[in-house]
This record gives C-alpha cells, sequence and structure tokens, in this order.
C-alpha cells in the first residue's frame, strides 16, 4: 500500500467532539451538507500565550488578530473580552469587527491601496492604519482634517524583499516622515510596521532591532512614534517531527493519486511555534542586549498581527461520504463539498494532516484501504487530498470525513459556491454540564 500515514497533533477538545457518539452525524443531518467546527475557547488561550509573552518581557504592547485568516464571528468577542485587537482589510472586515464588539481604537487596518470607505470609517473610529503609499498618506490626511486626527503606522518595505508591492521604499518612507510632521495637528504618526514571508526568527528580531533607529529619527522631528508592529508569519505545528521527517525524506509520486506532485508543502513541523516563537524574538541578542530591553529601554510598544498562529488547533472541518470507488491499487472517496473549502490550493499545494473517516457503522473486521478524496463537482482537479490515505474500512455514503486543524485559513480563504452548491457553515461548539453543544456561528 503506497501510503505514509500523518496523522495530526489534536488537542483534546477535538478528540472528545468527533468521538461524541452522535454529535457530528446530528450536526451534519441539520445542516445537510459539509460544516467547519470551530472552538473559540482554545482562540482565547492561544491569545492569552502570546499576551503572556510580552507582559513576562516587561513589554507594553498589543496583539491583532490577523482577520483574513478566518470570517467566523465567534473569535471576535473572545478578542474584546481579552483586551486583544483586531488587523482588518476591507470595510466589511472593519464593520464586521465593530458589530462583535471590538472598539475602533483596538482595530488595526492593513493592505496596499485601500478604499476610499475603508479609510473614512477607519479615521471616523480612531483605527490604526499602517500607511503603505505617500498618495495614501495624502488621502488619510485630507480625511483627517474633517474627521480625525488619524491615527497611522508607516509600513516599511523589507530591505530583503525590495521587489514586495507593500510598503514605503527609503526614499519614500523619509518624505513621509517629512509629511507627518508637517500635518502633526491632523496625524497621530504612532510608530512603524512591517512584514516578513516565512516563519525564521532572526530575520523579524534583526528588523525589528534596526526600527528602533527609525523611531528616534521620528522622535527627533517631533513624532511621537511609540510602537513598532512586526506583523505576522509565527510558526504554527501540525504533526509530530518523525512523521513530517519521514514524509520529506521518503515522499514518492506514487503516494499521491495519478502521481500528482508539488513544488513544496507548508512546514507542518517546524519550531519555535506560536508565542514562543514570539518569545525567541524578544531573546535574540544583538551586542549582548537581548531586543526585549532594547523595546522597554526605548519606550517602544510591540504590537503583532498573527493570524493562523492564534486559530491552530482551534476548528476542524467535516465532509459528508457521498460515495467510494476502487481505481487500481486505491479508492476514491467522493465528499459532498468542494475543495476548496478545504485544500491549499491557493499555494498550488496540499493539505497533507491525515483526514479521519467516522463511519456511520463501524466494521471492525474490515481490511484498510487507501483512498484519495474528490469533491463533489465536476471539475478533474477538485480533489481535496491527492495522497492516498489509509483508512480503516472502505467509506461508504453517509460516513462523515474530518479534515482535522483546519480554523487557520483552510476553512474559508478559498472557498467557492461552484455549482451554487452553499457555502459550508461554522459550527460553534461549547462545553457545559458536562456535554458538547452547538450553535451556528453568526
Amino acid at each position: 500500500m503506497n501510503t505514509i500515514a500523518l496523522p495530526a497533533l489534536e488537542k483534546p477538545w477535538a478528540q472528545e467532539v468527533r468521538t461524541d457518539p452522535r454529535l457530528l452525524f446530528d450536526i451534519a443531518h441539520a445542516v445537510g451538507g459539509p460544516f467547519h467546527v470551530v472552538y473559540p475557547e482554545q482562540f482565547a488561550d492561544n491569545l492569552r500565550a502570546f499576551q503572556a509573552v510580552l507582559d513576562g518581557r516587561g513589554l507594553h504592547g498589543q496583539v491583532y488578530f490577523g482577520k483574513k485568516a478566518n470570517k467566523a464571528g465567534c473569535w471576535l468577542p473572545r478578542v474584546a473580552e481579552l483586551g486583544g485587537a483586531v488587523d482588518v482589510a476591507s470595510a466589511p472586515e472593519l464593520v464586521h469587527a465593530l458589530a462583535h464588539g471590538i472598539r475602533g481604537r483596538d482595530i488595526g487596518v492593513t493592505g496596499a491601496a485601500k478604499s476610499e470607505e475603508l479609510l473614512w470609517l477607519a479615521v471616523r473610529h480612531e483605527c490604526l492604519i499602517a500607511v503603505d503609499a505617500l498618495d495614501e498618506l495624502d488621502r488619510i490626511a485630507a480625511l483627517a482634517r474633517a474627521d480625525g486626527p488619524a491615527r497611522i503606522l508607516l509600513r516599511v518595505l523589507p530591505p530583503g524583499a525590495p521587489h514586495s508591492r507593500f510598503g514605503l521604499s527609503p526614499g519614500d518612507l523619509h518624505q513621509a516622515l517629512i509629511r507627518c510632521a508637517t500635518l502633526r495637528d491632523h496625524l497621530d504618526m504612532t510608530g512603524f510596521s512591517f512584514h516578513l514571508d516565512g516563519y525564521a526568527v532572526a530575520p523579524r528580531a534583526q528588523l525589528c532591532w534596526g526600527m528602533v533607529e527609525f523611531v528616534a529619527k521620528a522622535r527627533a522631528a517631533g513624532l511621537a512614534a511609540r510602537a513598532i508592529s512586526l506583523g505576522g508569519g509565527f510558526a504554527c505545528r501540525y504533526l509530530a517531527d518523525e512523521d513530517w521527517e519521514a514524509f520529506t525524506r521518503d515522499r514518492t509520486a506514487d503516494w499521491f493519486h495519478a502521481g500528482k506532485t508539488f513544488d513544496k508543502f507548508y512546514p507542518y513541523a517546524q519550531g519555535p511555534t506560536g508565542a514562543a516563537m514570539l518569545d525567541a524574538v524578544l531573546a535574540t541578542e544583538f551586542d549582548g542586549v537581548p531586543l526585549a530591553r532594547q523595546l522597554r529601554d526605548n519606550d517602544i510598544r510591540l504590537f503583532l498581527e498573527p493570524g493562523r498562529s492564534l486559530l491552530i488547533d482551534a476548528g476542524f472541518s467535516v465532509f459528508p461520504v457521498q460515495g467510494f470507488k476502487r481505481n487500481d491499487d486505491h479508492g476514491i472517496t467522493t465528499v459532498g463539498g468542494l475543495s476548496m473549502s478545504v485544500s491549499e490550493q491557493w499555494k498550488g499545494s496540499e493539505f497533507l494532516p491525515d483526514p479521519i473517516l467516522l463511519p456511520r457503522n463501524p466494521a471492525p473486521e474490515s481490511r484498510p484501504i487507501a483512498s484519495c478524496v474528490g469533491g463533489a463537482s465536476c471539475m478533474e482537479y477538485d480533489v481535496l487530498t491527492w495522497r492516498k490515505i489509509r483508512f480503516p474500512q472502505p467509506p461508504a455514503a453517509g460516513d462523515l470525513l474530518i479534515y482535522p486543524n483546519t480554523a487557520g485559513y483552510q476553512m474559508d480563504k478559498n472557498e467557492s459556491e461552484f455549482h451554487q452548491l452553499p457555502l459550508p457553515p461554522k459550527v460553534v461548539v461549547t462545553r457545559a454540564d458536562g456535554r458538547w453543544q452547538w450553535s451556528l456561528d453568526r
């Protein structure tokens, strides 16, 4: 059987919910199709962990939930309760955050060439706007004359990514500082921001250290400049090291339906992750001085914008099985719903943690079967899992297939209503009186 097991790391809550005798089948019956299960309490634990690192390092700052990573509303009241913040990049996202109790001053606005509606709302609600270009700075200043002052960060083009379409080049950054000084009655220049691709500690620490000098120059020009935002990109872990190492070492095209190959995969086992990665960034030393001390000594607040790493272990996706057939040395399982609701298609890749079969009628005497997993559309490429998965028995219509740990981007980054199929709803689970309860997310 040409396959390899990649069992997902699961939190106890997820194991309890999926092994509850009838809970997921009852939800499937109620919604009539695929759905996503989300657990806000795990999200809250993840947020607290980041906040604890800032507190432990003696830093003032703010953790902004990168809202693009998941559209559910259930996370936002937890952000409000815990004194967090939300990062948005569209007017609907901003309105959604406000409607779920997030104050305007606790909303950050990012993205390139923001719409006039988004900037107007952001200025009126005192949101913190990451300025990406000189013309955008001029547009914000015009709005601020009527509704301001406007709170802004100047987003810096990373030296290692000169071709990025985000951030102010060194020349534009110099001009922006001059304009901010001239318009200080209308612009509250709060500091600087940046975002780096990848998940490495050292580049983030290096760039954040270098921006302390930017803060000093801005203050010398009479600007407030009291914060640095180091963006997101905090690593996550989905698999055990030994499983990931075996996959990357031994992978062959035979493990995938039709010999499918991929150029790259998300690093499903890596470290440090999440809040521990933030701590590692802050512990990085330059000439014997940790970054955290440098920020403290210069009275600089630290902002960060994690998305996926606040959602790790906070949800999974469920697809009803519609059919199964054999094909050469393996089977093809077809589920209700589309690959766009769970796959890594947006990165031309594959979501690798093993899906878990939940049979309606368990057959302990059955022989295991390897199978890929396809979606319900008529498109050849609509495949949730190209890799041949070892299931304990052949999937059958009426079974459920669970994709673990999908809350960060997988659930809705690439979703589609192709074939007029409705988008899978998000089901919020809570624990009360010794049992699990569920409701639809708003």
